[in-house]
């Protein structure tokens, strides 16, 4: 058995080697793809009492995993990731002759309940940005709603990849792709402040060349980001995230106006349809208005 595991954790390594190297995922979503997949072998050591190899996976395994991830109280959205992972690594081992036969093949994942995602009103944006905050706290929340970027792309910001002069960032989203997103006045005004202070911060510290830095130079966690963003929410009564940002932008864009393209092009999406989400919200939003006005 050690030797069968031996050699299914090296799989898994060079898997994580193709993902970061020939696909150019981020750290986050490697770490993720390799926790999802250790946890589908973990169990599957359990299930076969130590007396385990890949030749032995069956389709059932998969389903008898689902159930035991459900049991656990882990929501659709989770159990759908991980069997996303785990399909991904067994094409791996396909293609690379590892196994003759995928066993995951045609294997369903539970549906996911379409939920359209918390979205603030600008008015509540305005609440927030004109909230007695912290020149950096005001810059992270600014960019991500001026630009609608991911919290990833934010603390991967470098001061290499912000234009003031031509009003846009650089960005660089899921699988390293680069687009460029403009950002507006007031955004840039307080962009020039706040460098102002990381200038004094870049004095004390050999600091990294990031936009956004920690307290002792290096690079902003998310852990960080999501924190300024969940207190301005306790400030507005309601539980949000750097994704409520993101979505926030989008919809404030359609709701005057914004060509659907433009929008997902802004967002970096590579499809259409998931930017057409967005539509659902507003036309959501308008309709509250509609009925809160004429009640």
């Amino acid at each position: 058995m050690e030797e069968a595991k031996e050699t299914i954790e090296q799989l898994i390594c060079d898997y994580i080697n193709y993902l970061e190297i020939e696909k150019g995922l981020s750290k986050n979503t490697i770490v993720a793809y390799s926790s999802d997949i250790t946890d589908f072998f973990d169990f599957l050591d359990g299930e076969y009492k130590n007396d385990f190899s890949l030749s032995k996976v069956k389709r059932r395994d998969f389903s008898s995993f689902t159930k035991f991830l459900a049991k656990k109280d882990l929501n659709p959205s989770s159990i759908t990731r991980k069997i996303a992972s785990i399909k991904g690594f067994f094409r791996f081992l396909c293609y690379r002759r590892n196994i003759k036969k995928n066993p995951s093949i045609s294997i369903s994942s539970p549906k996911i309940p379409k939920r359209l995602p918390r979205v603030l009103t600008k008015s509540e944006i305005d609440t927030i940005l004109n909230h007695k905050l912290d020149i950096e706290s005001l810059a992270i929340i600014e960019l991500l709603y001026s630009a609608g970027i991911r919290v990833s792309e934010l603390i991967n910001l470098k001061l290499n990849n912000i234009d003031l002069a031509q009003h846009v960032i650089k960005v660089f989203g899921k699988g390293s792709k680069e687009r460029i997103v403009p950002i507006n006045k007031r955004c840039i005004e307080i962009l020039k402040k706040y460098l102002k202070k990381r200038e004094l911060k870049a004095l004390k510290f050999d600091c990294e060349p990031y936009l956004f830095l920690a307290d002792n130079g290096k690079q902003i966690s998310r852990q960080k980001v999501y924190r300024i963003i969940k207190e301005q929410g306790e400030f507005i009564h309601k539980k949000i995230s750097p994704h409520t940002i993101r979505h926030s932008f989008a919809t404030h864009l359609l709701e005057n106006g914004a060509d659907l393209r433009v929008v997902q092009e802004l967002l970096g999406h590579s499809s259409i349809v998931t930017t057409q989400l967005y539509t659902h919200i507003s036309k959501k939003t308008l309709r509250e208005i509609y009925f809160n006005i004429n009640n």
